[in-house]
């Protein structure tokens, strides 16, 4: 398996894993290749890994700006991460997850926030801080991984590409 950038020519196969991915999740609204689709458009897009296998696209993973209490700076919210429904279980979200946040560390980025799964993302060293905050979600999917000593505290927002 490779991981790699997204090459051009590749939206479509890769909008195709994500609804895939997405199909019969609780949590998914069916949303998640249109919220990449419009952060591509809008710029918004900082990271878009592609796992390769054999068979062509296994997985992809996003990335893309956030403000924490109305401010830009350099942390990123991930998402989403997906893999090919016959490839899940095989380690892929995992490998294209620390590709990302080496790639990201590697950009100078302070950290990552994430809305997901505390037992997978737990595993990364994401972890919920009191002062990060996203409003509407339970305490708990709502996880932060700082690169640094220092975490800020406030309101996170997500590029505007994630409303619609």
């Amino acid at each position: 398996m490779e991981i790699r950038s997204e090459a051009p020519g590749e939206t479509g196969a890769i909008a195709a894993l994500i609804t895939a991915a997405f199909i019969g999740v609780p949590q998914s609204d069916g949303t998640e290749a249109r919220i990449v689709d419009r952060l591509r458009r809008q710029g918004g897009l900082r990271l878009s890994l592609v796992a390769v296998s054999e068979g062509g696209l296994s997985g992809h993973i996003a990335f893309s700006g956030v403000k924490i209490g109305g401010q830009a700076g350099a942390w990123y919210g991930l998402g989403p991460l997906s893999v090919a429904p016959d490839r899940q279980g095989q380690g892929i979200g995992s490998a294209l997850l620390r590709a990302g946040l080496d790639r990201l560390q590697g950009l100078n980025a302070a950290g990552v926030v994430v809305l997901g799964d505390p037992g997978f993302y737990g595993r990364f060293g994401f972890a919920v801080r009191a002062g990060l905050r996203y409003p509407n979600v339970p305490l708990e999917y709502f996880q932060a991984l700082s690169f640094g000593a220092e975490i800020p505290e406030g309101v996170v927002s997500y590029h505007p590409a994630f409303s619609g």
